[in-house]
């Protein structure tokens, strides 16, 4: 009887926690400021949010609730969720265009990424632009620990991948 109600209590918790589990974004248009008289638009269908094993793609306008599982400072697991439940372990990134006043003209692109770890983090990054038919590496700054990051770029970034992430106690 024991044993059936430990089952019963495994698989419970289990459909719990995969409840909070957000696998792929809803489609949406993106549309990004480019100049005065220019816009970038594109549809974006449903995909899921890591297109690899710990690969993060994020488009601007989504601020994201990503779990990460830690072993012995490796990051062995990574998945986004609804709602932050372990805030420990819990990395939140912004991605974001800035427009100018008038709401017509790109400024600049911003990427937050808040650090939960009690160590540095880092990640490496590469991003599509307007204008570019090819990803580009951009270089990344550690992220102290417990401490919010900031990347800026002044070109269009249509998406950036972010991968290659590590735990390290100095940068």
């Amino acid at each position: 009887m024991k044993n059936l109600l430990l089952l019963a209590f495994i698989v419970i918790s289990s459909i719990t926690y995969a409840q909070n589990d957000l696998p792929e974004r809803e489609p949406f248009t993106l549309k990004l400021a480019v100049d005065q008289e220019q816009f970038y638009e594109v549809a974006i269908d449903k995909t899921p949010y890591f297109i690899l094993d710990n690969v993060l793609q994020i488009y601007p306008g989504e601020k994201l609730l990503v779990e990460a599982e830690v072993k012995s400072d490796s990051i062995i697991s990574m998945k986004v969720v609804k709602e932050m439940k372990f805030p420990e372990k819990t990395i939140i990134i912004d991605f974001k265009q800035i427009i100018k006043e008038g709401g017509r003209e790109h400024e600049q692109m911003f990427l937050e990424v808040k650090n939960p770890f009690e160590k540095y983090l880092n990640y490496s990054a590469m991003m599509y632009i307007v204008g570019h038919d090819e990803w580009i590496d951009t270089s990344i700054i550690p992220i102290f620990p417990k401490i919010l990051g900031l990347e800026m770029w002044s070109d269009v970034i249509i998406t950036i991948t972010l991968h290659s992430w590590r735990i390290q106690t100095e940068p």
